[in-house]
Order: structure tokens, then C-alpha cells, then sequence
């Protein structure tokens, strides 16, 4: 027996309140009906709670009231007379404008239908279908989604269709007076869309420089020519892109054809800049969103099709391990920047920079030593998800050090196997035909291009703690590793802020700071120099004074305040700190590599 379509209807409730309403209609319902929200989103692995923004649950079929069940945080049944339509409504509250949850106010309207649409258990493999209402008062409101329309009007509102609830819950909507642009890129539609954009927004840029990146990545996985085989062409029809441009915030997540980012406003490229000779070269703020932007589209093959085989069927009321994510969001954060390089985006000096910044950021951090990629990435739920001030000291980040991971095994196989990682990648997405892997998958690809085994690499790099042969790799590849001065904040082993004074955020593990007696929390307030006539105390405002008022002095006295009290600390100044820089040394070598 066929299974019975699932429809929701959604309109806004109240702008003010951050309310949007919600109808669900259940055409064949169990006798026991059970629903349940989901507690997290794929993609961000954390358990949050959807339910928490749920209210005014009712159930009825026809005119008739029927009694609800909370069977436990985030799961309910209801009793009605199985085959009648079941018709349930329900408010969520939308306050939440990061790209995880929902958001409702009288300038922007966006939700993930996992923080917004009940599942229906025993029929998420139906056929679902959304039906967004349009608002009178918001006439200049427009709609956007990846969902397939069935019926919609010009601004977007209307009938959608789903295959499946995962495929229901995998389409963010985007409501409001947006700006809106399109693109093709090797035969497949685009569109992006821009909430916040400020005056004198260059979309034009926005989107020459995007559809760049969408050819470079579509043809690094599927190559210049297409045919009829399912593995040579992309895997979705169009795709959209919907961007909210804030005052400070970044971040992204990604769907199956679609991706929801988060940028600073003075982030995107603004007409007044597009005039300027100086312009040839974009700012750092716009790379950033570029490389953002590359790493969500990315995604649409790592980790939305070619995913860890603990994701072959999402539970959405539960964590879902797996110790792949340093393969998923590490090797997709190697790609973002090398393939801004390869669709022209940045230049090899630049490309350079942002790879010395990962290494630094990498060796900078003590828990490096203390935990594996692995272990991290299994962790993420309780730990990456979580940070606080000691994260430095105990966690690597997935996403750095397997981007890292991902070099080294990129460099390794062009010395040692005149292969490269972008062979392995393809050979992934061929060998599991665009779905679940394992580790097991890498290993044998990685064998199968290379004629050995790299299983001690895989072991020592990935499930180890010990440091990655970044150096000798490079400088084989005509990189040149160079040691600069660094900072005073990693001298000291300090992480702090400075908008209203010098704050402690965090004190790195075996450092100067920690030996002083440095606590996160702290607030620095002075420091004290010299002996005798030579002494002086100082006020502090920001850290680099420190070395201006400690002048010569080796030791210095620091007072800090902590929980009210005035702390005196001594603090011995530490020989300067080095970081990596990275250079050309062998230009062939390098653009054998980079393009």
C-alpha cells in the first residue's frame, strides 16, 4: 500500500512576535499517531533542542478536538481513528539568525524545516508537500527555497514538493524584500539571494565571482565534458544560495541544493570599489566570504552525497557519531581555498597566506597534542560544539588540522605516486556512487591510485596525536617554510580581547601566562616594571603596550582583577615566539600543485 501524502501549510502568525503558524494535514494516520520534532540539523553537530520553540499544539480530524500525549522532550502521540485525516496546528517561535534555526521579524523571515515541520514517524518516506501563504501586509515579501515548485506564484509563494521528510527538512526557506540574482554554470541554474545587503552592494560581482566557483568545483568533480552517466553530471537540478548579510557574524551551513551563509555587511563587494585600480586585488573580508562560499558548495558533494556511512539514515532525535569529520569538513576546508586559486579568484602569494595562517593556527593550538582528529571528530557533539576556555588546551579542530591531513596526503601521493588527492576524491565519489563511505573506502582508493598501502599514514595522521610532516612536504613542493616573529598573545600563551580593556579569554596549556598564574576571566589591568628608582606601574589598554611599558625588564609584576580582587602575578617574559610563513621557491614545482 502506497503511503499517505503529508502536507504542512505555513504562514507568518505574528511579525512581532517571531511567530509562524503552522498546519500539518496527515491523509492516512496510524491509529496511535506519533510525531516528533527533531533536536538537531545536519550539518551542525549539536544537540539544540527544536522543541523548546514549539507552542499551541492542538489535533483534530474534522470538528473534533483529540487529546495529545507528550511522550518525551521532543515526541507526541495522538489517538484518533486511523485513515481519517489527521489535521494538526502549531506555532514556532523564530528568534534565532544564525543559519541553523528560524528567524521572524518585519525584515527577514528564514526557518530549517528541521526546527519548524513535525515528523510524521512510520511515513518520513512519503511524498511531503509545503504550501507557503503569503502575508496582505507584506506585499514586497518574496519566497526562496531548493524545494521543486508545483505550483507558485511570482514572488515564490505557493505549492512545493519533497521526495521524503529528509529532503523536506534538507530546503531552508528565505521570505522577505531580498535581492535576487541568477547565474548558469555548466548548463545548471543558480540563484542567490541577499537579505541585508547595504547600499551600493555590487550583485553583479557577487555573482560572476560565484559562478566561478561553481564551474571550477563542478568540473574538478565531474570534469570539462558530460555524458550520460549518472557519476559525470551534477547531482541537482539548480541550486540557491541565500545569504544574510549582518553587522558582525559569519558562517554557513550546507543542503542538498541549496546553502544558507552569514556574512558582515562590509563583507561583500560594494560599485564605489569596483572603479579603483587597487580593486584588481579583493579584499580580505570578500576572500573570506568567497572562501565561505566555496566551502558550502563543496559540501553538496562531501558530506551531502558522499557522506560518512553513520549517515546513511539520519536519527533525528539522537547524537549520530561518526570519527569522519575530519575527512568531510577538514578535506572540504583544503578544497575552499585551493579552488578560490583555481577559478582565478586569488593569486598563488594569497592562496599561500591563508594555507600559513591554518598551519599556524594548527600549532598554536596545545591539543593538538592531547587528541586526534578522530577523537575529535567523534567529540564534536560535547566538545567542538561546546568550547570554553579550555578547548585550546584539550581539542584540535576537525576542521584545521584535517584540512592539513588533507595536504599532507595531497603532497605524498604527487611526490611519491603522480597521483593527487583530486584523483582520490573522484575515486570516492565513483567507488561509493555518490553515497555513504568509510574509512575502509579512503584506504582502498588511496591504495588503489598509489600501488601501497596507507594505512600507517592514516593511522599516524589521523587516529594519532603526532605532528603532520608539514614542512618536509612542502619544501619538496617548492615551498619555502619560513619562521617570522609572531605576536605577543602566542608569546605569552595568552587569548584575550581588548574592546574594553585587555580580557583573558583563554591561557594556553605549558605557557608563560599559565606559569604566572593567569586564569580565563581575568581582567589585566597594569603591569609594573624596573626596581628601585627605575620602578614604574603602568595602566594597560591593550596588550601590545605590555612591552612598551616592560622596556627592558625579563620579569614584570601584572595585576589582574578576578572576581572583584585585586590579583598581583609575576610574570617572566618569554624568549619572541615564531610562526610559519609560507613562500614560492620553486614556481613550477608550486603550479604543478596549485593548478
Amino acid at each position: 500500500m502506497a503511503l499517505a501524502a503529508i502536507a504542512y501549510e505555513l504562514r507568518i502568525a505574528d511579525l512581532h512576535a517571531h511567530l509562524f503558524q503552522v498546519s500539518l494535514t496527515i491523509q492516512r494516520p496510524a491509529a496511535l499517531q506519533q510525531l516528533s520534532l527533531p533536536v538537531w540539523i545536519p550539518g551542525s553537530y549539536l544537540v539544540r533542542e527544536f522543541s523548546k520553540n514549539l507552542q499551541q499544539l492542538q489535533a483534530r480530524q474534522g470538528s473534533k478536538l483529540l487529546a495529545i500525549t507528550q511522550l518525551d522532550k521532543c515526541s507526541w502521540q495522538v489517538q484518533c481513528t486511523e485513515g481519517k485525516p489527521l489535521v494538526l496546528s502549531y506555532q514556532i517561535y523564530a528568534f534565532d539568525s544564525s543559519v541553523r534555526t528560524a528567524w521572524l521579524d518585519s525584515t527577514r523571515g528564514f526557518f530549517n524545516g528541521t526546527s519548524v515541520f513535525l515528523r510524521v514517524l512510520g511515513q518520513e518516506d512519503a511524498p511531503h508537500k509545503l504550501t507557503l501563504l503569503s502575508d496582505k501586509k507584506l506585499p514586497d515579501w518574496y519566497a526562496a527555497t531548493g524545494l521543486a515548485p508545483e505550483k507558485v506564484n511570482s514572488r515564490g509563494f505557493g505549492n512545493y514538493l519533497a521526495a521524503d521528510y529528509d529532503e523536506l527538512v534538507d530546503s531552508p526557506v528565505e521570505l522577505g524584500a531580498f535581492w535576487s540574482g541568477t547565474f548558469v554554470a555548466c548548463g545548471v541554474p543558480h540563484r542567490f539571494v541577499v537579505s541585508g545587503a547595504p547600499p551600493g552592494f555590487d550583485g553583479k560581482r557577487l555573482l560572476a565571482d560565484t559562478q566561478k566557483i561553481c564551474e571550477a568545483e563542478i568540473r574538478f568533480w565531474h570534469g570539462t565534458k558530460a555524458d550520460s552517466s549518472r557519476s559525470n553530471k551534477p547531482p541537482y537540478k539548480s541550486y540557491l544560495f541565500m545569504l544574510n548579510a549582518v553587522d558582525e557574524g559569519y558562517g554557513g551551513l550546507e543542503h542538498r541544493n541549496s546553502t544558507a551563509l552569514i556574512c558582515k555587511r562590509k563583507d561583500l563587494p560594494r560599485l564605489k570599489l569596483e572603479a579603483s585600480p587597487a580593486d584588481k586585488k579583493a579584499p580580505e573580508g570578500y576572500t573570506t566570504l568567497l572562501g565561505l562560499i566555496s566551502h558550502e558548495y563543496f559540501h553538496t558533494w562531501n558530506v551531502k552525497r558522499l557522506r560518512p556511512a553513520e549517515f546513511t539514515r539520519f536519527d533525528y532525535a539522537n547524537e549520530n557519531y561518526t570519527e569522519l569529520l575530519w575527512f568531510f569538513e577538514g578535506f572540504t576546508s583544503y578544497y575552499d581555498d585551493l579552488l578560490l586559486h583555481r577559478a582565478a579568484l586569488i593569486d598563488q602569494a594569497t592562496y599561500l597566506t591563508l594555507l600559513g595562517k591554518t598551519i599556524n593556527q594548527v600549532l598554536q593550538t596545545p591539543g593538538r597534542e592531547i587528541q586526534s582528529v578522530a577523537q575529535a571528530s567523534f567529540d564534536a557533539w560535547v566538545k567542538y560544539y561546546r568550547q570554553d576556555e579550555n578547548t585550546a588546551n584539550a581539542t584540535i579542530s576537525y576542521y584545521t588540522k584535517g584540512s592539513l591531513v588533507a595536504l599532507c596526503l595531497d603532497l605524498t601521493l604527487r611526490q611519491q605516486a603522480r597521483s593527487s588527492l583530486d584523483a582520490v576524491m573522484r575515486g570516492l565519489w565513483q567507488r561509493c556512487r555518490g553515497g555513504p563511505m568509510t574509512e575502509a573506502d579512503l584506504l582502498a582508493v588511496l591504495q588503489g591510485l598509489s600501488g601501497r598501502s596507507f594505512s600507517k599514514e592514516i593511522a599516524h595522521w589521523v587516529h594519532s596525536s603526532a605532528e603532520l610532516p608539514l614542512q618536509t612536504l612542502l619544501e619538496r613542493q617548492g615551498v619555502s617554510v619560513q619562521q617570522e616573529s609572531a605576536d605577543l598573545a602566542q608569546r605569552l600563551g595568552l587569548r584575550v580581547t581588548e574592546s574594553a580593556g585587555v580580557q583573558v579569554k583563554s591561557v594556553l596549556r605549558g605557557s608563560a601566562a599559565e606559569q604566572a598564574g593567569f586564569a580565563a576571566g581575568d581582567e589585566w589591568l597594569a603591569l609594573e616594571a624596573g626596581t628601585g628608582k627605575q620602578a614604574s606601574s603602568w595602566r594597560l589598554s591593550k596588550l601590545d603596550d605590555v612591552l612598551l611599558y616592560a622596556g627592558a625588564a625579563s620579569t614584570i609584576g601584572v595585576l589582574v582583577a578576578r572576581d572583584k580582587r585585586i590579583l598581583k602575578l609575576s610574570l617572566k617574559l618569554p624568549a619572541p615566539a615564531r610562526r610559519c610563513c609560507l613562500t614560492v621557491r620553486d614556481k613550477k614545482l608550486v603550479e604543478q600543485w596549485l593548478n
